[in-house]
Formats: C-alpha cells, structure tokens, sequence
C-alpha cells in the first residue's frame, strides 16, 4: 500500500511539472474563441434572412417529432411507414382545415357584429371624452388673450403599423405564408417515411464526436414534453375560463373560454389577448361594471396561478432550461422570426442546451441555460491543450487500464 501511495504522489509531481501553455497556444485559443463568435453570427444572420427556409424545416421537423409515436403505432397494425405517415399527414391537413372553416365562419360573424362592437365602445367612453372635451375648452379659453404665434406646417411622414410587420415577420408576406404552409406538410411526410435513414446519416456525420442516438432521444422527449406540458396548462386554463363565464351568463361561453384559456399560453401577449377577447364580448351582453371585473379577476389570478405553478411543474422540468433563459430565448427567437419566433422559442432554446450538453467545453453554456446547473467536472476547467498532453501520460502509466 506504501508503494501504492508513493507512486500516486510521484505522478501528481510529474502532472504538476507538466510544461505551462505557451504564448502561441494562447493565441491560438483566442482565434479559435473569435472564430467561434464569427460563426454564431454568420449562423444568426442566415436565419434572419432565411427565415422561411428555416421555419419550414423547424416546424416540420417537430411535427415529424411528436406524430412519430402515432406513425410507429400505425405500422403496428401492419401498415407500411409511408402509408401510416400518409395517413397521419393526411388527417392533420383534414383536422387544420375543419378548425380553419370554422375560424371563417366566426371572423365572418365577427365582422357583421362590428358595428354593434364601435356603438357600445363609444357609448361606453362617451363620458371620458365629453370630460375631455370640456377640459380642452376650458385650456382655451385661457389662451384667447394670447397672441398667436404663427406656426410654420410641419410636414409628418405616415408610417405604416409595426405590428403587421411583427406578425409576418420570418415568413416575408401573405404568399411566403401559404409556401409554408403547403411545403410543411410535405417536408413532414418524407422526414417520418425516412425517419431511419435520416438517423444512420446523423450517425454517421457525428457519431464520432457525439452520442447522437441520446441527443435524438432526448429531442424526442423534450418536443413531446413540452407539447403536453402545454395542452395540460391550456386545458386547464380552458375549463376555469369556460365555467367563470358560464357563472355570469355569458353567451358563447365555451367558444370563449377555450380561446381565452388557449391564448393565455402565448409569452408575454397571451395575458392582454385572453383579456381583450371576453372583455370585447361581454361589451355586448352586460351594462354593469360587475361581470367585467369577475372576468379580469378570474383570468390575472389564472394568469398568476399558471405563471407560478403549472408552468414551472408541467413545462419548466419538461425542457430543463431556466426562466431567465427562457425569458431571453423569447426575446431573441421573437426579434429573429416573430410570432412563430415566439411560439417555438421554449423548445428552440431547450436544443441550444442539449446540443451544448454534447460536448464538455460548453458546459457553461448549458449550465446557463439549465433549469437546475450541474457541478463542472474539475479537468474541463483546463485548457483542452493540458488533457491532450495528460492523456499520453496516463496511457503510459496506466496503459493496463486504459
């Protein structure tokens, strides 16, 4: 055991007088860190300018993710893949469209009703502005013995809206949507009919630097985690909204509260949109303050509830990333693509965090992004140059082992 031990010692002293980096390889770790910079920025501004591009492969890809398990059960009963993915694809376009011809039909009531919509809204605000007005009069007659100064006219450029803008944003326009909208499907079908080729081709493009088959199970569980995180919290919020508004009588409840508890889902916007909607329908419907302020109670204590607890149970511990992450992947995946930036910007950010769990040197990165960091090994706090020269070393001495 003595000579156990002073051994041990004797190879810590040689590990110790390992030569220090030199100031080439420092140089070399700088241009390899610039470089690395260079290419997140080239890859961010592809995205920026190709963002149809990547859109459509993004949402078909995890489309293609969280309809395989219907696939696999499919070809159990004794389908063919492509058949089954046929079946599937076919059922989502049919599904889409029903949920679309009825969206129709109720923004074509919506627009016959909008008109009763503007009077109720004017007569609702009629007293504000009569107040105002008289303020304004009052302003004026002040300023009657006041000589006027002549005003050169100011010439304005009219500005279009910026949220048209916001909401295309990553599509390009009405047509780039449609595109997407008719190559998702497709692109979806040929990615689930060539699910294993596509996994011999990753094996082989990064099988040696990467254990590819539990990034691809881990990206499976994640994308169908987090959808089902999602339609547990926005059915819940679906069915507290519906009974609050059957309580008070309103007309359409369900319709309502299924869309108010739906939009409550959306980062950052859902909380006014869920608002808007029951508000603007209760226009019609109530005269007395006391329905208006059940529902904006009833939907900021839902909003607060599902904030602070369904979202970090059911969705937080689904994708493993932390609310600040998530909070600055909305940000950024919303400037770069929009509103679908916005919807995809959890599970977007979640592959960020798994794809820097494959490799050791950005575990900083991960740890970042994690929900809950993970304790860095203590060799990787050292430069890749030292584990290089240490590997040799320990081959030679433990070359048994090893």
């Amino acid at each position: 055991m003595s000579e156990i031990a002073e051994q041990t010692r004797a190879d810590a002293v040689e590990m110790a007088m390992l030569p220090a980096i030199s100031t080439s390889e420092k140089l070399l770790r700088r241009i390899a860190t610039l470089l690395f910079i260079l290419v997140m920025g080239l890859m961010t501004v592809f995205g920026y300018y190709a963002s149809s591009i990547c859109i459509t492969v993004v949402l078909a890809a995890f489309l293609a993710i969280l309809f395989d398990p219907v696939v696999v059960k499919l070809e159990r009963l004794h389908l063919p893949r492509a058949l089954a993915a046929a079946v599937v694809v076919l059922a989502g376009i049919a599904l889409i469209g029903l949920l679309g011809h009825n969206l129709y039909g109720r923004a074509v009531s919506f627009a016959e009703e909008l008109p009763v919509y503007t009077s109720k809204i004017q007569q609702t605000i009629q007293p504000i502005t009569q107040k105002i007005q008289k303020v304004q009069q009052s302003a004026g007659s002040l300023t009657k013995d006041v000589q006027p100064v002549k005003r050169v006219q100011e010439v304005r450029l009219q500005e279009s809206p910026t949220w048209p803008a916001f909401l295309v944003r990553g599509a390009g326009s009405a047509w780039g949507v449609l595109i997407i909208a008719g190559v998702v499907p497709f692109l979806a079908f040929f990615m689930l009919c060539s699910k294993d080729q596509m996994t011999t081709r990753m094996n082989a493009m990064f099988g040696s630097r990467a254990d590819t088959d539990r990034f691809t199970k881990g990206l499976n569980q994640m994308v169908r985690g987090f959808v089902a995180g999602n339609f547990i919290v926005g059915s819940f919020m679906a069915v507290a909204t519906t009974l609050m508004l059957l309580c008070i009588g309103m007309k359409g409840a369900l319709a309502l509260g299924i869309v108010s508890g739906l939009l409550n889902l959306l980062p950052f916007l859902g909380l006014i949109f869920s608002l808007a909607l029951p508000v603007a329908a209760a226009l019609l419907q109530f005269n007395t303050p006391g329905p208006f302020i059940v529902i904006i109670l009833t939907i900021l204590f839902l909003h607060i509830v599902s904030a602070n607890l369904l979202f970090p149970k059911f969705i937080a511990t689904r994708v493993s990333i932390g609310p600040v992450a998530a909070t600055v992947g909305i940000l950024f995946w919303g400037w770069l693509w929009g509103v679908m930036g916005l919807l995809l910007a959890v599970p977007l950010t979640a592959v960020v965090k798994m794809i820097a769990d494959l490799h050791p040197s950005l575990c900083h990165v991960s740890n970042m992004l994690a929900l809950t960091p993970r304790p860095i090994p203590r060799w990787v706090r050292y430069s890749e140059t030292i584990v290089e020269r240490t590997i040799p070393y320990l081959r030679g001495r433990l070359g048994i082992f090893l």
